[in-house]
């Protein structure tokens, strides 16, 4: 059994499954994800305290197309199977992208799914995340990377009904120097002023029935999580952005789920730092559409 404190993990995902009463606990639990990659594990609980595991749910075979950088896994439930969509970066054009991998158990094993990633081949992709348009059409979610365009976007694209690959080309939904609370990226390495991150997309649909994206930068260079919304309600927006962060205490890439008390968590870790950061918890409330923290 482990506490919180005691699990290094990078973008938790948290999967409630209400017929066994246990939450699943997915993430970027590599010890080093910016190496070579061993695969993905999985935590189980009961009260997103105290947790069984780490069981493995990923490891590739020699074939798979990634040997590096595994990252941000989350679990979705579509027509009656598991789907993984996560990060790797590819050995044939050395390019991050995501993937999509299949299971018919929450405990895996998960099996490459597409074709290597459904994001665009030439491209700096990262942390899609699936959406059931209000036509019941799947879409994916996900950030062209601040490494090589600078100024990080968020883009959108449609799925085939099987998941297996895109449809068409991506849309820019918005760039992260759009919104009012980032800051531009200090890097070592990179020192454009001109450097804007966006990662960690996550789709809500409020009780209002508005379409909240949230989504992760950084401010003064410590990471923090943000809201923006779609005025149409669709996934190809416009959207506008909360003026604030709703979480810039060093934490991001989260995402929001009910427990099975019906109370509304919002899950991400914290600190940003490799080998400290650990998944937290916190309790947040909606108010027509307006999401915030519950002090």
């Amino acid at each position: 059994m482990l506490k919180n404190e005691n699990i290094q993990i990078r973008d938790p995902f948290i999967f409630p499954d209400k017929v066994n009463g246990k939450y699943y606990m997915f993430g970027s639990t590599d010890k080093n994800i910016w190496g070579p990659g061993t695969g993905f594990d999985v935590y189980v609980g009961e009260d997103l305290e105290i947790w069984e595991g780490p069981f493995p749910v990923f490891r590739p075979d020699g074939n798979f197309y990634s040997e590096e950088n595994f990252w941000a896994p989350e679990v979705h439930e579509y027509q009656g199977r598991y789907y993984m969509f996560a990060t790797f970066f590819r050995k044939d054009n050395q390019r991050r992208g995501t993937g999509i991998l299949v299971s018919e158990s929450l405990m895996g094993p998960f099996v490459p799914h597409s074709n290597g990633p459904v994001t665009p081949e030439d491209w700096f992709s990262l942390d899609g995340t699936l959406y059931i348009d209000e036509e019941g059409s799947p879409w994916m979610v996900f950030c062209h990377e601040w490494v090589q365009v600078e100024d990080g976007q968020i883009c959108a694209v449609r799925l085939s009904d099987d998941l297996k690959e895109s449809v068409g080309n991506p849309i820019v939904l918005f760039s992260a120097s759009d919104v009012p609370w980032p800051t531009s990226f200090k890097h070592k390495t990179r020192t454009s002023p001109n450097n804007y991150v966006t990662d960690g997309t996550f789709m809500y649909k409020a009780s209002n029935g508005e379409l909240l994206m949230l989504w992760a930068s950084f401010v003064d260079n410590i990471y923090a999580q943000g809201i923006s919304r779609s005025t149409t309600g669709k996934i190809t927006g416009p959207w506008v952005h909360d003026e604030k962060p709703i979480y810039h205490d060093d934490g991001g890439h989260g995402m929001i789920f009910k427990t099975f008390e019906n109370e509304l968590m919002l899950t991400l870790h914290s600190p940003n730092q490799t080998p400290l950061e650990r998944p937290i918890f916190i309790n947040i409330e909606e108010k027509d559409g307006k999401l915030k923290v519950v002090e």
